[in-house]
C-alpha cells in the first residue's frame, strides 16, 4: 500500500543521482514501511537550472492562465483524496479522518491562491506634474525554495507553492523525509495538471545539505521555511548573509486564556478538540492553559475528563482520535517535560506515559500548577501535553501570555467586551482568537511576531510575500 517515493526534477520522477535512499517509518508500529531518494548536489543542480529556466516561462504567463492550472491541480487533488489519505496517515500518524481534513483543506488553500492570482493589482499614483503617469507594478520575486516539516506534510508545502505558483515564481520544494509519500502525490496532482516541466521541483535528503546548498546558490531569490525557532534562525541568517527574502513560520508557545465569565462548556470543549488533535504536534496548538481562579476546579476537572476519554490507536482503525506521535525523538522530549514539571512541583492530573511497547504511542497528558521555571512552561511542547495554570486578574494573564519570546497563536475565552478588547490590543501574538478557533483559514493572514518568525503564509500578504514591487515613472514625449 504505501509507495517509495522519488525526487520530482525538471517534470521528471527520478530517483537520486547515486542511488541512495531513506527509510521511512510507520509511526503506528515504529518499523520500515518505505524508502525515499536522497537528493545529491547533482540533484539540487538540476532542480536549479530547470526552475530558473521554468521561471522565465511561467513569469510571464498570465494571471488567469496561472489560476486555470491552480484550479486543475485542485481537481486532481480532491479526486485523489481517498487514495492519498491512507498513505499520509500510514507515514505521519494521524487518524485517517485528519488524514482527509488536511487534504480538503489543501484543495481549499489551491483555489484560494488562484483567485488571489487574478485579484493582485498594482495601482497608479496621481502625478505631480501633467504628461506623466506613475506606476507600481507587482512582479514575481522569481526562484523560491521552501522547507516543510513532517506534522502537516501536505498543508504546510500547499501554502508555500501555490502562493508562490499563484505569484508567478517557480519553486524548489525540500519536504519531509518522515513523511515524503503524501506530499508527492500532491506535487503529482500538480505535475498532471499541467504545470511547465521545472515549476515545481521536489527533493528530499538530509535538511541541512539541502538548505546550505540552496539558500547561498545565485538562482534562488527568496526562502520560505516552517519549523523550530533555532533552525529559522539559522536559515535567516544564511539567507540574509546573501541578501534573500525570507518567510519564517516558527514555533510558538500558545496561551489560552479562559475567563470566569467565559462560556466554560465551549471553552473545555474546543480546548480538547484542539490540544490533542495531531497528537498535538500543531504549531498553533494550545498548551499553556490559564484559567481565572474561580472557575479553575471545573475547568481542570472537565478537561481532564475529555483527555481520558480520548481514544489512541493506530490511525487507520475505526474510531480513533488520536494517533501515535510521528517520531521515538517526540517520545523523548516528551518524557523529560513532564518529568521536569513533576519533578518542580507540577501535578500530573492524567496521562504522561507511553502507551505499549510497538510505534510512537503517547498518553493525553494534563499538568497542573506547574512552576515557571518549568521546562515545559518555557519550551514548546509540541505534544498530546497541556499545562493549566490559574491566574488571578486580566492583568496576570496577559503578563503570561507575553513572558515568552514567543507570539505564533493566542486564544481567549470571556463574555466581557471590555475583557476582549484589552486581549485584542495587548498579547503580543501573530494571531488571536476569542471565543473560537478561528484560525489558518485560506484568507486570513497566518503569522507570528518575536521568535515565532515574520511573513504570512495566508491571506492577500502571503502572496505579496513572493512578489517585488516596481515603481514606474513615464514622461509623454
Amino acid at each position: 500500500m504505501y509507495p517509495d517515493t522519488q525526487l520530482f526534477i525538471a517534470g521528471e520522477w527520478t530517483n537520486g543521482s547515486d542511488g541512495e535512499t531513506l527509510a521511512v517509518l510507520n509511526p503506528a508500529t515504529g518499523g520500515e514501511i518505505g524508502r525515499v531518494a536522497k537528493a545529491t548536489a547533482t540533484d539540487m543542480d538540476r532542480a536549479l537550472a530547470s526552475a530558473a529556466k521554468a521561471f522565465e516561462q511561467w513569469r510571464k504567463t498570465t494571471a488567469s492562465d496561472r489560476a486555470k492550472l491552480l484550479h486543475a491541480a485542485a481537481d486532481n487533488l480532491r479526486a485523489r483524496i481517498d487514495e492519498i489519505a491512507p498513505v499520509l496517515t500510514m507515514e505521519q500518524g494521524k487518524p485517517l479522518a485528519e488524514a482527509r481534513s488536511e487534504l480538503r483543506n489543501a484543495d481549499d488553500v489551491i483555489r484560494w491562491f488562484a483567485e488571489e492570482a487574478i485579484r493582485s493589482y498594482g495601482r497608479i499614483i496621481p502625478a505631480r506634474k501633467p504628461g506623466v503617469q506613475q506606476m507600481v507594478m507587482k512582479e514575481p520575486i522569481g526562484v523560491v525554495a521552501a522547507f516543510t516539516p513532517w506534522n502537516y506534510p501536505v498543508a504546510q508545502a500547499i501554502r508555500k507553492i501555490c502562493a508562490a505558483l499563484a505569484a508567478g515564481c517557480t519553486v524548489i520544494l525540500k519536504a519531509a523525509e518522515e513523511a515524503p509519500a503524501s506530499c508527492a502525490a500532491m506535487v503529482r496532482a500538480f505535475a498532471d495538471a499541467g504545470f511547465p516541466d521545472g515549476a515545481i521541483n521536489l527533493l528530499y535528503g538530509i535538511p541541512s545539505e539541502i538548505s546550505e546548498y540552496l539558500i547561498p546558490h545565485p538562482v534562488i531569490r527568496k526562502v520560505s521555511f516552517t519549523g523550530s525557532t533555532p533552525v529559522g534562525k539559522h536559515l535567516t541568517a544564511l539567507a540574509g548573509a546573501h541578501m534573500k527574502r525570507v518567510t519564517m513560520e516558527l514555533g510558538g508557545h500558545a496561551p489560552y486564556i479562559v475567563c470566569a465569565d467565559a462560556d466554560l462548556s465551549s471553552a473545555v470543549s474546543m480546548l480538547a478538540g484542539h490540544k490533542f488533535h495531531n497528537a498535538g504536534q500543531v504549531c498553533i496548538a494550545p498548551t499553556r492553559v490559564l484559567v481565572e481562579e474561580p472557575v479553575f476546579d471545573n475547568v481542570l476537572e472537565d478537561f481532564v475528563n475529555a483527555a481520558k476519554a480520548v481514544k489512541v490507536g493506530d490511525g487507520l482503525s475505526d474510531g480513533i482520535d488520536m494517533g501515535p506521535m510521528a517520531n521515538a525523538r517526540r517520545l523523548d522530549a516528551m518524557d523529560r517535560l513532564i518529568g521536569d514539571a513533576v519533578a518542580k512541583g507540577g501535578r500530573l492530573l492524567t496521562g504522561g506515559n507511553r502507551i505499549g511497547n510497538a510505534g510512537f504511542f503517547f498518553e493525553p497528558t494534563v499538568l497542573a500548577d506547574v512552576p515557571q521555571d518549568a521546562a515545559i512552561m518555557n519550551e514548546e511542547p509540541f505534544g498530546p501535553v497541556a499545562v493549566v495554570n490559574r491566574f488571578a486578574a486580566v492583568d496576570a494573564a496577559i503578563a503570561e501570555a507575553n513572558r515568552l519570546p514567543f507570539g505564533l497563536a493566542a486564544y481567549a475565552f470571556t463574555r466581557s467586551q471590555r475583557h476582549a478588547q484589552r486581549f485584542a490590543e495587548d498579547i503580543e501574538t501573530g494571531m488571536l482568537s476569542i471565543n473560537d478557533y478561528g484560525l489558518a483559514y485560506a484568507e486570513v493572514p497566518f503569522n507570528g511576531v518575536k521568535d515565532s518568525g515574520y511573513g504570512s503564509e495566508g491571506g492577500p500578504e502571503a502572496l505579496e510575500t513572493f512578489q517585488t514591487i516596481k515603481f514606474v515613472s513615464q514622461t509623454n514625449l
